[in-house]
């Protein structure tokens, strides 16, 4: 079993010690708590809505080498794991990216591959796939926020063996928390979105981060403003049994030769 927390508050815009503040805060209530695997929201360390590349690039930080990675690993260490979304600094770009840590080791960097509205202006899209890690004697899989929109990342990360989903995310749109009660059903996967509250220059964060089971039951769910942790205790192994009725596996029916229209590059629906 794991306790599976998500975490919310109101992080500040280009405010790097009240970040660390805040962040410290949470996984220290995490820790009291006993949750083991903590999912963190999009950008925790930076704020979301920047004005200028400049101000992006005033609180980046380099993986692994930052303090907020500090205290991820540090709080890792003896079996847990977390996520955090990270305004990532890689020579002269900067990055949406997730920064994994468990057993105070870092485990992966995922750099966010579909940008919302004006990230553009200011982060480099990834290239590659979001992580499916192994931990404990579990599978984890990792995507950012809008990665949401677009049900094929979810649906890899589920091909790929993950058992649940750990979503860091800033959400403004208002289907989010519901969507992905759906993604869960549908690909018989637990899902964590950690989302952040509070608003910045007049956009406005949703909160209600949320644990969903493969069945597509809400676990567990925070308030629109809450500042703190919410959890969930759950079996991953759950996540493995794809039999949708007696007859019909999940995977097993799946008829990939005719989803060949899905990954046809530079196609565009007719409107």
């Amino acid at each position: 079993m794991h306790k599976i927390g998500v975490a919310q508050a109101d992080f500040q815009l280009a405010q790097r010690e009240a970040n660390l503040a805040i962040l410290l805060g949470l996984l220290d209530e995490a820790a009291q708590n006993g949750v083991d695997v903590l999912v963190l929201p999009e950008l925790a360390n930076s704020g979301y809505n920047f004005d200028t590349p400049a101000e992006a690039e005033s609180v980046a930080e380099v993986v692994d080498e930052g303090p907020v990675c500090r205290l991820l690993r540090e709080w890792s260490v003896g079996g847990r794991l977390a996520v955090s979304g990270l305004c990532e600094r890689a020579g002269d770009a900067l990055y949406n990216s997730a920064v994994v840590y468990a057993g105070g080791e870092l485990l992966a960097v995922y750099r966010k591959t579909h940008l919302f509205a004006n990230e553009s202006a200011f982060f480099q899209p990834g290239t590659q796939k979001p992580p499916v890690l192994e931990f404990g004697g579990h599978r984890f899989g990792v995507m950012i926020c809008f990665d949401w929109f677009f049900p094929e990342v979810a649906r890899g990360l589920a091909l790929r063996g993950a058992q649940i989903i750990l979503h860091p995310a800033n959400l403004v749109l208002p289907y989010c928390q519901k969507a992905m009660i759906t993604r869960s059903i549908e690909n018989r996967v637990f899902t964590a979105t950690a989302n952040r509250t509070g608003s910045e220059r007049g956009l406005a964060f949703s909160g209600l981060s949320q644990v969903t089971s493969p069945t597509g039951d809400l676990l567990a769910q925070a308030g629109g403003d809450l500042a703190g942790v919410a959890w969930a205790e759950v079996d991953l192994g759950q996540a493995d049994d794809k039999w949708v009725t007696r007859q019909n596996h999940l995977f097993n029916d799946r008829r990939p030769e005719l989803y060949d229209d899905l990954v046809q590059a530079g196609r565009r629906a007719k409107i």
